[in-house]
């Protein structure tokens, strides 16, 4: 089965959001069991400003329900999220 990836980039401001939202994204990310590889995109000031996340779901579309379902999509936290078959190749 593929690999998938969603690259997330927070809105400009949000780090709030994306803190109030932490431990819900994080008992999702548990709960669902799908997510191979994951942690935040960080800024020039080393703070939280998207998220990277890799994913074994069996095609596109249930990764995009994956990532609409996840507590920061819900709470409005990305600017933009990216969607894409991902392979792995090292580790």
């Amino acid at each position: 089965m593929p690999l998938y990836m969603l690259l997330c980039t927070d809105r400009q401001g949000a780090l709030d959001i994306r803190k109030a939202n932490r431990a819900a994204h994080l008992d999702y990310v548990a709960e669902t069991g799908c997510v191979v590889l994951a942690g935040p995109v960080l800024d020039e000031a080393g703070e939280m400003a998207g998220s990277l996340i890799i994913l074994d779901l069996p095609d596109i579309e249930a990764v995009r329900a994956w990532g609409a379902q996840d507590p920061y999509a819900q709470a409005g936290l990305f600017e933009s999220v990216r969607a894409q078959e991902w392979k792995r190749v090292i580790g």
